[in-house]
């Protein structure tokens, strides 16, 4: 029977929130989506169902998800969901810009699982989320679950991934410092930002524990 505080451990949540009002890229929602592979495609419109594998490229717009093998199903609301499953030592792979600001999130696990109707990336194995200033990485999260949900804006990390670096499990998260942070003078004051100017992003600390799926 594990101790109680490797149980604790196993079993913490630690959720992480987008400062800010920049989502996902809100004008990808509405383009059309789009799936290329190297294998036939199998296509069941009774079920609206569509399944492709062998080196697999969704896109809609700015939204990119690369995968093994992708599974697209309509609702009959018209929603769109889509689970992309990595191969072994290739994971899948999301990348999409960021609403309003030049920043893109990036992810990568052994399952990627896109809701369009709730607006969420369910990242489940081994998961891996970063935040992109041009080519900078400026935050990055490990876990074994990661949900990033674009209408809350909020990151939900549950499980670190046990190896030898990493024996308890532990989530991990490297947050940058904003950009005027970062090269302001030691013990200068944040000036304000005036009403209607712009600011990157960055990922704080939310008291919104949980994984909503």
């Amino acid at each position: 029977m594990p101790s109680p505080s490797r149980y604790l451990l196993a079993c913490s949540i630690l959720g992480l929130a987008l400062a800010g009002s920049a989502g996902a890229e809100k004008a990808d929602r509405s383009r059309p989506m789009a799936l290329e592979s190297e294998k036939p495609c199998v296509v069941n419109l009774a079920k609206q169902v569509n399944t492709c594998s062998g080196n697999v490229v969704l896109t809609q717009g700015t939204l990119v998800i690369r995968a093994d093998k992708i599974e697209v199903r309509e609702t009959p609301d018209g929603y769109r969901m889509a689970s992309a499953i990595g191969a072994a030592g290739k994971p899948a792979e999301y990348r999409e810009k960021r609403d309003g600001v030049d920043e893109y999130v990036e992810g990568t696990a052994s399952r990627i699982d896109y809701d369009g109707r709730a607006a969420t990336l369910r990242f489940e194995g081994q998961a891996l989320v970063k935040r992109l200033r041009g080519t900078v990485t400026a935050d990055e999260i490990h876990g074994n679950v990661i949900v990033w949900d674009s209408n809350a804006e909020q990151f939900s990390v549950q499980g670190g991934a046990v190896t030898p670096a990493n024996p308890g499990g532990r989530v991990r998260a490297i947050l940058a410092p904003s950009p005027a942070a970062a090269s302001a003078p030691p013990g200068a004051k944040a000036a304000a930002t005036p009403a209607g100017a712009s600011s990157a992003p960055g990922l704080r600390s939310t008291t919104a524990l949980g994984d909503r799926r």
